[in-house]
């Protein structure tokens, strides 16, 4: 005996394989997608810091351009995989000890609606 009610059709092979099919399309366009998400991630940019005129302070705040102690802001951005690197330990390039601290505690830092914030974000995220 079945639990099927009279009134349902029973599936045929044509139906089951075309499920299957519909089922492995999908999984084939998701992984170029997570595979070009990955790669953006890596070359998304997180600028230091995220205004022109201003510097960055030892305790990665931003400050007035100048200010006693404070780094410089950066002519260019860091990359994410740049960032990746230094949030694992790494040092940003371009960077000695002092200056890649300030510059990963204000990237530690970003809130959104600030440039990177999307980027840092990001990285974050884990991945599967």
């Amino acid at each position: 005996m079945t639990d099927r009610p009279s009134d349902q059709p029973v599936p045929t092979r044509r139906r089951v394989l075309a499920f299957g099919a519909v089922g492995a399309s999908a999984v084939v366009s998701i992984r170029p997608a997570l595979a070009q998400t990955a790669g953006s991630l890596m070359t998304c940019q997180i600028p230091v810091p995220d205004r022109t005129g201003a510097a960055i302070a030892k305790d990665g705040s931003v400050v007035p351009a100048g200010t006693k102690g404070s780094f410089p802001g950066r002519t260019t951005p860091f990359t994410g995989e740049e960032v990746r690197r230094a949030l694992a330990g790494g040092q940003l390039p371009g960077t000695n000890w002092e200056s890649n601290q300030a510059y990963v505690k204000y990237i530690r830092r970003l809130q959104r609606g600030q440039g990177g914030f999307t980027c840092f974000a990001s990285l974050q995220m884990p991945r599967g």
